[in-house]
């Protein structure tokens, strides 16, 4: 019932929208090695030095084939580590959302425009990332330019989960767990450095559940010019339900984080 209950504010997710981008604007510099800098450098020492041993996949260079599962592992993990820390920040150590409850702003409003200021982040590191591998001759197709939608698309998908996470403990050691057996094996395991079709036959179905992956497909598949392995409309409605689950679970947590 207090889902059901969570209004959401234009207005107020606006002004929370704004204060994400006030403090982004103070910290903008220590953030573009890692937003950006570091898949370039990934991309050019994967891509060319590993890919100069490993030859073509599929038709394609090692190079143009990884550029699509690094820039959606790159959505990945930023909406992860921007909704792990700083999202237990702000209610343990700042109390920044209880501040802002003490205002017109709804749990809801603080969920949906911290979720709009990870968008926003994804969307410009998607944009130059994929300018970059332009330039590198790694796009086989026009349809390469809706790849910073599913960028956004696997953004959310995986910040509202882990913000409702973060909003529901109370420790960060909980983080360690988050990293290891989620996020560093959804890196490794989903297709984003070899086909998931090279794991066991019993471990695959570990890898479809990842948001990652079904990120990783469309973007190569947009990319390469190439049909997925599953339909278009199957890949995107598994992301759209995922992130709805994770956006109505970030509402719950946050509600009842907020009665402290």
């Amino acid at each position: 019932m207090a889902i059901l209950a969570t209004r959401v504010s234009a207005r107020s997710t606006l002004a929370v929208l704004e204060r994400g981008l006030t403090l982004y604007r103070r910290l903008w510099r220590a953030s573009v090695f890692s937003s950006f800098v570091l898949p370039v450098l990934f991309l050019l020492s994967i891509g060319l030095g590993v890919g100069g041993h490993v030859g073509d996949i599929g038709g394609v260079s090692y190079l143009a084939w990884i550029v699509p599962g690094v820039m959606a592992s790159t959505a990945f993990q930023m909406a992860v580590g921007e909704c792990t820390y700083p999202i237990l920040g702000d209610f343990k150590w700042t109390r920044g959302f209880h501040a802002m409850r003490a205002t017109p702003v709804e749990a809801g409003d603080m969920v949906c425009g911290y979720l709009l200021y990870i968008l926003i982040r994804v969307e410009i590191a998607a944009v130059v990332f994929l300018g970059v591998s332009a330039l590198f001759g790694t796009l086989h197709s026009p349809w390469a330019l809706v790849t910073p939608l599913v960028c956004a698309l696997v953004a959310l998908a995986t910040a509202a989960p882990t913000m409702a996470f973060a909003a529901g403990i109370d420790h960060d050691s909980y983080f360690a767990l988050l990293f290891r057996f989620v996020m560093i094996p959804a890196t490794l395991f989903s297709g984003v450095f070899f086909p998931v079709g090279q794991l066991p036959a019993v471990v695959r179905p570990l890898a479809y559940l990842s948001p990652l992956w079904h990120g990783v497909e469309l973007d190569r598949a947009a990319t390469l010019g190439a049909a997925p392995p599953w339909p278009v409309a199957a890949h995107l409605a598994y992301l759209l339900v995922f992130a709805a689950g994770g956006i109505l679970w970030a509402f719950h947590a946050f509600g009842r984080r907020l009665q402290d």
